[in-house]
């Protein structure tokens, strides 16, 4: 009897340690700031940004001008004149903001563009680690509510991986 209940316990303890999981936690904003590719694309936004603000700030110092044309010479203007006048102003402003509106989100879609190549070289260098040491559960730091101690942080092993795929 007692060879039959230590047999059971051993089974059940084996049981119960074949299922034991384990979870890691990962900062991956603080690898993203770290990675060169990241200066690279942050430039390449910056640029495509400024040029979507000169474009815009080009249609308005122009609309400003013609405003200003427009005023100047409203008193001598036939009221037909005028309204065309006004109705081309009201089209450039119209066409300022639906500019401004598609530049904002081909930037956006830029972003998501450029910013694809990295995040997919993070995760593969977090699956990899999630492979490696065998961890059931990798999660984003920031997103877990509770860490406790039986989670590891393999942030560093992260970036040591992401060094082995350059």
């Amino acid at each position: 009897m007692k060879k039959m209940i230590f047999a059971l316990v051993a089974m059940l303890t084996m049981a119960i340690s074949a299922n034991a999981q384990k979870f890691g936690h990962v900062d991956t904003q603080s690898i993203m700031q770290n990675l060169p590719e990241l200066t690279k694309v942050n430039g390449e936004l910056q640029a495509i940004a400024q040029q979507y603000d000169n474009d815009i700030k080009a249609m308005q110092d122009e609309l400003q001008r013609k405003m200003e044309e427009y005023d100047k010479n409203k008193a001598t203007m036939s009221a037909t004149a005028q309204q065309e006048q006004e109705n081309a102003l009201q089209e450039m402003y119209q066409k300022i903001q639906q500019t401004a509106q598609q530049n904002q989100q081909e930037f956006q879609k830029q972003q998501q563009e450029k910013m694809a190549p990295i995040q997919q070289k993070i995760m593969t260098a977090i699956q990899n680690v999630g492979k490696t040491g065998q961890y059931t559960y990798i999660f984003e730091q920031g997103a877990a509510l509770y860490v406790g101690t039986g989670s590891k942080d393999v942030t560093a092993e992260v970036k040591a991986e992401l060094n082995k795929l350059k």
